[in-house]
């Protein structure tokens, strides 16, 4: 087909004045076709510049009007683009309602979300993501299309429906019908999120209505074992051979840090020997795909050296269970070993991250590449400073400074 005249431009609607502003309109122009919109903005008419089509001037609110708009163009662009890539025809009404929304450009949020599934499992599962991270995504989907129905009775809504005030109330839902506590909201929301900034990026809305909304995140505290409790598991006489195996591969995770998909997945080929003979574990965190390097202390070594008798299939190290069965296991352990929580493999991450490495000096910027976290943010909620770390602080502080200030007599 024939090269189409296209063109958008902006102009102010001057006779509906409202307390000193008026509404900026658009126009599309296509093959001589018109079709007309609002912008959704409000300007002075002082700061427009008719000839440029665009607010005048570098003052804050022209720089926030001249992005707004500049957005609105290049989207309407990509429709225009798309739709002549496509069809046979284009005309100014067909450009406007694929930006909107309307007709063949219509694009809806849990659709949307149903393909990034659909494509995460395909490509990306057992790659560099693991089936947990695809579990987490699913969920946050499921309590979307459980807060659409019980919201507004819908099974779907088109993007550009979404609104801050859907956001607001999505926050609300999780919080109160949910009983979602504060450190765990922003999970699902930041999948929503995900969702807005993809059509956002596609060009399916004129603007992210996750623009400007920030979701307060408090951590709950992280349970670890403290000394006397991870020298009680490790002591402690457990009857079953099968939970004292459990025991053990938890052990050997509260002194590598190794979280259990990992340990699982563990083989003898990960574990390096360098020059001086020490043993270290050098791998890629199947979660993130960051990598981690982790020397092995002389209880991790130990039991590695206990269960290489075994001759596991692919040269693993344990015979790892799934994390339920793990964790029902640990369970038995901490009645055995008198604890007074249940821990979880998690926690052997934890441990290792406060009690095992940061407590007895281990600067955090090591405990985060041990952990194989890309942000050392990450590994401040992880890691805790103890009081006997505070005690031992101090002392040592104590010892330095001595005698040198003293209280005028």
């Amino acid at each position: 087909m024939a090269r189409s005249t296209f063109k958008v431009l902006f102009y102010l609607k001057r006779q509906n004045e409202k307390n000193g502003k008026v509404p900026v309109m658009g126009r599309i122009t296509v093959n001589g076709t018109i079709s007309q919109f609002s912008c959704k903005l409000n300007i002075r008419p002082a700061l427009w510049d008719t000839n440029a089509n665009k607010a005048s001037g570098k003052s804050v609110e022209a720089q926030r009007i001249n992005e707004k708009l500049e957005n609105i163009k290049t989207n309407i662009g990509k429709q225009y683009q798309r739709i002549c890539d496509r069809d046979g025809y284009v005309t100014a009404d067909k450009v406007k309602n694929a930006w909107l929304g309307f007709g063949d450009g219509y694009q809806m949020l849990m659709q949307t979300f149903d393909n990034y599934l659909k494509d995460f499992a395909e490509k990306r599962v057992g790659k560099d993501r693991a089936v947990s991270t695809l579990n987490n995504y699913t969920r946050a989907r499921h309590y979307l299309a459980a807060f659409l129905q019980y919201e507004y009775k819908l099974d779907d809504i088109p993007f550009k429906e979404l609104k801050r005030e859907f956001i607001e109330k999505y926050v609300v839902y999780l919080s109160t019908v949910r009983g979602m506590v504060p450190g765990s909201i922003h999970i699902p929301v930041k999948k929503l999120k995900l969702m807005t900034y993809t059509a956002f990026r596609n060009g399916w809305i004129a603007s992210d209505p996750f623009s400007g909304f920030h979701i307060q995140v408090t951590y709950r505290d992280r349970r670890f074992l403290s000394e006397s409790e991870l020298q009680a598991v490790m002591n402690v006489y457990v009857p079953n051979y099968k939970t004292a195996i459990v025991r053990d591969i938890f052990v050997f995770c509260c002194f590598t840090g190794m979280a259990h998909v990992d340990v699982s997945k563990l083989t003898h080929a990960d574990i390096h020997t360098d020059a001086d003979g020490e043993m270290w574990i050098i791998d890629n965190r199947t979660k993130t795909g960051t990598q981690f390097r982790v020397k092995l202390l002389p209880v991790a070594r130990q039991l590695v050296e206990r269960y290489s008798y075994l001759n596991l299939p692919g040269g693993a190290v344990f015979l790892v269970k799934d994390r339920d069965s793990m964790n029902m296991s640990l369970r038995q352990v901490a009645r055995h070993a008198g604890l007074s929580f249940s821990p979880t493999m998690h926690v052997a991450r934890h441990t290792f991250a406060t009690t095992v490495t940061l407590s007895q000096g281990v600067p955090i910027e090591t405990v985060s590449k041990m952990l194989g976290h890309k942000h050392i943010t990450t590994t401040q909620i992880y890691a805790k400073i103890t009081n006997d770390k505070i005690g031992r602080d101090m002392d040592a502080l104590e010892m330095k400074i001595g005698d040198k200030f003293k209280i005028a007599q």
